[in-house]
């Protein structure tokens, strides 16, 4: 009888490790596709110098350019929320066509835009298919591993912001190839990504909404009537009011950074701003770390501290010279993203298994469009307040931390 006790103990186990083993191949592969898939997002600002001089584009033209894309992502995941596909349709096949679709449209914006305008609209389109990418992307890593949240999603937002900065890094190392090379380079990552996506499908703890489900203001009252969700929702939006607004205003403060310097090359202004912003996937992933000892709510607030005081004190850094001012923004870029996955797992936490894509797919939308808001402001003030323009984004990490103070007073929720 022990013996046929112990053969079953050992099976369980067996099992137990080829479900851990499998949950962890997912999560690389969804990590890796999240990565590909949003190097869509600032392909037009990887040939940012190149734009400028074709289209005589100043900061503000950037702005709108990027702001096309936050644009349409917040439409897209309003129409995810409102229609429940968020919750209702399977994440992996959502991901894989939206995919797809952004890969087709960014090669439009390279081999069909004459100028600012017609950029703007295929640029839009990017951004509606980008929100069945990054919120689908989150909800699908929960689906295979619900237990560490905070750690992969610190993975995922990791992959995110390389998949940011890849564009500035195909700039870099191919400085003298067209523009429109860069952008249909990071169509083809998108493929590639969606097919990776395809190819998994969901994980074991998928959940799906019932065929019938409440209108989308009964949704939203259910997630908001939750505290902590509240909290966690608040403070991400504060985040969300300095990071794209950074990351927008990321090259255009190198090149100040390396003014009256012999570095000032297009391929030397895409190689550091590469590199600001993708060491912020080193942030991600300290911060995935951290939280495991303090907490999710704990370390969210720590990123967003440091981040808000370099909003603060960044202004003051010409005198430091190049070297300092890059130094910097070094800094910056570890911890302007270091508290957005801890974000979305407070959130997770906090939201019913069923409510999760609506939930997050919501948090994300409003957080974009604040986004958009900052972003135009800085970019339209940036020649008029040149670094100065960094105390613009100064109020989200101060009202997000005044937010999310009620997730501090409490017990770890990780």
């Amino acid at each position: 009888m022990e013996d046929r006790l112990d053969a079953a103990d050992a099976a369980s186990a067996a099992d137990a490790a080829r479900l851990a083993a499998r949950a962890n191949r997912a999560v690389l592969v969804i990590a890796v596709a999240q990565l590909l898939g949003t190097s869509l997002w600032f392909s037009a600002n990887g040939a940012m110098r190149d734009l400028q001089i074709a289209w005589q584009l100043n900061a503000s033209g950037i702005g709108w350019l990027t702001n096309a894309v936050q644009a349409g992502f917040i439409v897209g995941t309003l129409l995810s929320a409102t229609t429940g596909l968020a919750d209702r349709v399977s994440a992996s096949k959502v991901f894989a066509v939206c995919g797809v679709l952004g890969a087709t449209l960014n090669a439009l914006f390279a081999l069909c835009s004459s100028g600012l305008a017609s950029a703007i609209v295929f640029r839009f389109g990017v951004g509606v298919a980008l929100a069945g990418i990054y919120p689908l992307g989150m909800k699908l890593l929960v689906s295979w591993d619900p237990r560490r949240a905070a750690q992969t999603l610190a993975l995922l937002v990791a992959m995110l912001t390389l998949g940011t900065a890849s564009v500035h890094a195909i700039r870099a190392l191919f400085s003298t190839v067209l523009w429109q090379t860069v952008v249909l380079a990071s169509s083809l990552l998108a493929v590639i990504g969606a097919l990776l996506v395809f190819s998994l499908g969901e994980g074991p703890h998928a959940r799906r909404a019932g065929k019938r489900r409440a209108g989308l203001s009964a949704g939203v009252g259910q997630v908001l009537r939750i505290s902590e969700f509240r909290a966690a929702a608040l403070g991400y939006f504060g985040h969300m009011w300095e990071l794209y607004a950074f990351w927008t205003l990321t090259p255009l403060l190198v090149q100040r950074a390396f003014a009256g310097s012999a570095q000032t090359a297009a391929s030397s202004v895409a190689l550091w701003s590469f590199l600001i912003i993708a060491i912020g996937a080193i942030g991600c992933l300290l911060g995935g770390r951290l939280s495991k000892s303090i907490g999710s709510a704990r370390t969210a607030a720590l990123a967003l501290a440091i981040s808000g005081t370099l909003c603060a004190i960044y202004p003051l850094s010409s005198a430091l010279g190049t070297a300092g001012q890059i130094a910097l923004l070094l800094v910056w870029g570890i911890s302007v993203i270091a508290d957005s996955p801890q974000f979305s797992a407070l959130s997770v936490k906090a939201c019913p298994a069923d409510k999760i894509g609506g939930a997050l797919t919501l948090q994300n939308s409003f957080g974009f469009f604040l986004s958009a808001c900052s972003i135009l402001w800085s970019t339209s003030a940036y020649h008029a307040l040149d670094a100065r323009v960094a105390w613009l984004l100064l109020p989200g990490p101060i009202i997000g931390l005044i937010a999310m103070r009620p997730l501090l007073r409490k017990r770890p929720l990780w």
